[in-house]
């Protein structure tokens, strides 16, 4: 159940970065309310996955997939350029979220 309160958390907090975006800087009301209320159900849901799963690995988790979710709606939904530079800056955070998996598994 953990994994999916991380899993839940992470949409969450996509959903609320996005609004963050659409908020245009809090000029629109309706995302605004929306970010705060994902974040807040974002937090919860990760305060629930840490009660199982190591701090370092839920937050890797986390970000890192929070991050590469973005880039992927930042691209596809806001137009954002691609470059070489950003797909290799998002294998690097992938390969970072795999390594501590992994070295949690290990000890």
């Amino acid at each position: 159940m953990h994994w999916i309160h991380l899993a839940l958390a992470i949409l969450f907090e996509v959903a609320g970065t996005t609004c963050m975006k659409l908020s245009a800087g809090f000029t629109r009301t309706v995302p605004a309310v929306l970010m705060v209320v994902f974040y807040c159900v974002c937090f919860y849901f990760l305060t629930l996955a840490l009660k199982r799963i190591d701090v370092s690995v839920a937050y890797a988790f986390w970000s890192g997939i929070g991050v590469a979710l973005i880039a992927c709606i930042g691209v596809l939904y806001f137009r954002e350029p691609v470059t070489m530079l950003k797909v290799i800056g998002l294998l690097a955070i992938i390969g970072g979220v795999v390594a501590l998996n992994v070295a949690g598994k290990t000890q």
